[in-house]
């Protein structure tokens, strides 16, 4: 071709282009998404059940939300390491 495109040619026929081998791929079925937050989401999977921490029903940059964990104290205890010392 003079418009400078190159052609491909196929190793396949054109009539296999789109079919899947058959009895290699896993069986989809309907799962069951259940979030820490208590939320459930039908989706299909190749398991059967499946359990997330966290779901875009729950996660603050879906909800708009702004949390902030502090567990056991630990930016109290870090500014007490590595804070600044008052005289």
């Amino acid at each position: 071709m003079g418009d400078g495109r190159r052609v491909r040619a196929s190793s396949t026929p054109s009539v296999n282009r789109g079919i899947m081998k058959k009895g290699i791929h896993p069986k989809l079925e309907q799962t069951i998404i259940k979030c820490g937050c208590g939320a459930e989401l039908e989706t299909l999977s190749t398991t059967d059940k499946l359990h997330v921490d966290i779901c875009s029903k729950c996660h603050p940059f879906f909800t708009g939300e702004e949390r902030f964990v502090d567990t056991e104290g630990r930016v109290e205890r870090f500014n007490r390491k590595y804070g600044e010392e008052e005289e």
